[in-house]
């Protein structure tokens, strides 16, 4: 770090020139990421409703619609008298992006007819079954979309494709609202926290150049690989956040070295050697807690995982290069301190409190956590559907109709009754299969689609809506059937995949967490050279993480606050909380190691533990305090966004970096590194823990008696 901030001291105008240079050449690389991008990749490829899928589709196409025109009648007309004008309209989308013919109530025939009608007669369906991958049927709905439209009648449109294209749409506005309310609120608070816009400014403009880097690297990896559109929001919230808040914590250490009275080119090679030295640890820590989303086989996962890790290996880089360089270039200015004497006071007193009662103050907060955490208990997981728009949104409602009166509208159920050893299943076991999955609850009807060599597909409808809990009761119930003697019976569709890939994602969030866990231990234990503290920092993450899903699962589940908060309870999306789990364990591991790191300085520098601790907390606590305040205003703004997961992102961001930056790291580490003392510093074949000097320790108790 010495050497790099040397480097970057000597020609801070040709490190800038360069690296800005290379930033706008991403960024405007990365603008074409958006039509990139993909609109799919949430389902698991290797289930057994994939398989299902991939199977009917290759023999009989497909049986789950991606669009859903649902078309009213005008007063004092019918069904038949608009029927014209609708058949015109559906002959005028382009062939070339359908799977097979349009099917509609005035181009189909008993029994179907009877299925794509209201009963009132009021109302009549047109469904859609679009060519191609998951990715290109999406991307071809606002073509289909405008020819659906009939001018005069009332159109209602639903189905995958429109659902996915209305909640990615407004995923990306909500990104642009967020990041213009959070960017001018933030630079305020910056200004105001250094009291210079020259100091404040930095960190900011670190923080667009990574936002351009990550959508050049996201608009690369989608060459390599499927990328969710998600990875965008992802990478620009992420990029962002953490380049300020790694702005933050150099531009404070460096004003912090000029205050001792160094050098311009002094100051910036210590604050490279410390700050820098933990920012790059941070960014690693980050970055391994992300690579657990790649043992996932949903695209989407993986990709968030791509776009945040690139995010933040930029936001680490750019803080180590660019920062460096404006601080040789505007040191003289950015390095007047601010008074912050009244702050260090306050934390002082704090930690003066908990190092005087650090086993009342362990027990007290980790009580308070698990109470938190206890709603976790009860949770269920589940995915995305049309509760994510919120109440009153067109298109939810239309599938709230379609779902009560059209049950042909969704994908319902697709099975396969295979027979064994190549032999066809006969006639009496099909009709067995036919009436156990009629008998089925939440089974509306059943109808045999057709038959192959040695397999005969069933399709049935159900009551309730595609991925609800009711469908996925059903789903579960239907693969918990005997099937007829020398068959087997495999399930597919919407829902069953849905089921599919929240069992896929639970049953691999094991080896996520043990990658997560493994690779910071040993990052941490480089970095302090300790045993005891790695252990605690992960405990702490995970004390973290507990604590923000109980909550989480209060509101978001149990339903606690949805009126006041615009939302509908249901179960928990499983692909958020793989999300914000990475997140969260990456975040709380990085409070951490700001706050340890100046405890391990302390200490190294001959301080005894209480001293270490006063030391490292109060040099530490007003800027995580401020780090945390101004990740949860970049963040947080996406509760402002109609959407339930992305309110589910920005509140689950905000209670985290609340409990995370308070409870967590103000309280409750100062009281374990106490409780714990020279066992914190212990680390095998160094012959026990180091002794501090005795002359340093009594300097520090000086300036800190009441630890005496």
């Amino acid at each position: 770090m010495t050497a790099l901030a040397r480097f970057v001291s000597a020609r801070p105008r040709t490190v800038l020139a360069v690296v800005i240079g290379a930033m706008l050449l991403f960024g405007g690389f990365g603008v074409g990421a958006a039509d990139k991008v993909s609109a799919g990749g949430f389902t698991d490829p290797t289930s057994e409703a994939a398989t299902v899928d991939q199977l009917v589709r290759a023999h009989f196409g497909p049986q789950n619609p991606d669009v859903v025109a649902l078309y009213t009648v005008p007063d004092g007309q019918t069904l038949d008298d608009i029927g014209p004008r609708i058949q015109a309209a559906l002959g005028r989308v382009d062939p070339t992006l359908l799977e097979r013919p349009i099917e509609s109530y005035w181009n189909s025939v008993p029994p179907r007819k009877g299925f794509l009608r209201s009963a009132d007669g009021k109302k009549g369906l047109a469904v859609v079954f679009t060519a191609g991958d998951e990715t290109q049927r999406v991307h071809a709905y606002p073509d289909i979309a405008a020819g659906l439209q009939v001018p005069g009648i009332h159109t209602q449109l639903s189905g995958y494709s429109a659902l996915a294209t209305e909640i990615n749409g407004q995923s990306q506005h909500d990104l642009v609202v967020a990041e213009s309310i959070s960017l001018p609120i933030t630079l305020l608070i910056l200004v105001l926290l250094f009291g210079g816009a020259v100091a404040a400014s930095i960190p900011v403009a670190v923080g667009l150049l990574a936002v351009l880097g990550s959508m050049g690297a996201i608009r690369i990896l989608t060459e390599i690989t499927e990328v969710s559109t998600f990875a965008v929001n992802i990478a620009s919230l992420l990029a962002l956040g953490m380049a300020i808040d790694y702005g933050l914590f150099m531009v404070t250490r460096f004003r912090e070295e000029i205050a001792e009275g160094h050098t311009v080119t002094a100051a910036i090679e210590r604050t490279c050697a410390t700050a820098g030295r933990t920012v790059a640890f941070s960014a690693l820590l980050l970055i391994c807690a992300f690579a657990g989303t790649f043992i996932y086989p949903q695209a989407v996962l993986r990709s968030l995982g791509f776009g945040a890790i690139a995010a933040v290996a930029l936001a680490a880089a750019l803080s180590l290069t660019v920062l460096p360089a404006m601080l040789a270039l505007f040191g003289a200015r950015i390095g007047k301190t601010t008074p912050k004497q009244r702050t260090e006071q306050f934390w002082g007193r704090v930690v003066d409190g908990v190092l005087r009662r650090p086993g009342i103050v362990a027990f007290a907060v980790c009580a308070v956590l698990l109470v938190l955490a206890f709603p976790l208990t009860g949770v269920r997981l589940g995915d995305i559907d049309q509760r994510a728009l919120p109440v009153g949104n067109e298109m939810r409602s239309a599938v709230d109709e379609l779902t009560e009166n059209f049950p042909a509208a969704s994908s319902g159920v697709t099975a396969v009754l295979r027979g064994l050893d190549g032999a066809p299943p006969n006639a009496a076991a099909v009709d067995s299969a036919t009436h156990d999955i009629g008998a089925v609850d939440g089974v509306r009807q059943v109808f045999q689609v057709g038959r192959a060599d040695d397999f005969v597909v069933l399709h049935a409808f159900l009551s309730a809506s595609d991925r609800s809990e009711a469908a996925t009761a059903t789903v579960e119930a239907l693969r918990d059937l005997n099937p007829p003697a020398a068959t087997t019976l495999r399930v597919g569709g919407d829902t069953a995949a849905t089921v599919d890939s929240v069992d896929s994602i639970v049953a691999r969030m094991p080896w996520m967490i043990l990658i997560m866990v493994a690779a910071t231990v040993l990052l941490l234990l480089a970095a302090f050279r300790s045993i005891v503290l790695p252990l605690k920092a992960v405990i702490m993450a995970f004390l973290s993480l507990a604590a923000t899903f109980g909550v989480l699962t209060w509101i978001f589940y149990d339903g606690n606050l949805s009126g006041a908060l615009g939302i509908s309870p249901g179960p928990l999306a499983a692909g958020m909380l793989v999300l914000i789990i990475a997140v969260v364990f990456g975040l709380s591991t990085d409070y951490e190691v700001f706050l340890l790191s100046r405890m391990v300085e302390a200490h190294h520098a001959g301080a005894d533990t209480a001293a270490a601790v006063r030391i490292g907390t109060v040099k530490t606590a007003r800027v995580i305090t401020a780090a945390a305040t101004l990740l949860i205003l970049v963040t947080g703004a996406f509760t402002l966004s109609p959407l339930t997961p992305m309110r589910f992102l920005g509140l689950g961001m905000i209670i985290a970096l609340i409990i995370d930056a308070t409870l967590v790291r103000m309280l409750l580490v100062p009281a374990l590194v106490k409780l714990m003392g020279r066992a914190n510093w212990w680390m095998p074949g160094t012959g026990g823990p180091p002794r501090p000097s005795t002359v340093v320790t009594e300097r520090i108790e000086e300036t800190a008696p009441t630890l005496s």
